[in-house]
């Protein structure tokens, strides 16, 4: 029944802002913080709160180096996180064709 495919959306993608931080990792191998920033137009606040809620889960790796003096922040996707994303797509393709 379709009602309870509402039930198999990743909680972890509810917001449209790790939903967008999730679709362009999944896009690329590497984002810069400033790069991925700017691609959703957040601030650097917002883009923080949400990547750490990401990470927490398990489904963004953060690195941070320094290039020069500057700190340098880059995420990627893992492995974890490519596929709940990909099954929390999957489920919202079924959800929007009625299937069960």
């Amino acid at each position: 029944m379709v009602k309870h495919l509402i039930h198999t959306l990743n909680k972890a993608f509810d917001h449209r802002v790790r939903l967008g931080v999730m679709a362009v990792l999944m896009a690329n191998d590497l984002v810069s913080f400033n790069d991925l920033k700017e691609a959703l137009d957040l601030t650097d606040g917002n883009l923080a709160s949400h990547v750490a809620a990401l990470e927490k889960a398990g489904y963004v790796t953060v690195s941070k180096q320094f290039v020069g003096k500057k700190p340098n922040t880059t995420y990627t996707a893992s492995t974890e996180g490519k596929q709940a994303f990909q099954e929390h797509l999957n489920a919202l393709e079924k959800l929007l064709k009625g299937e069960s």
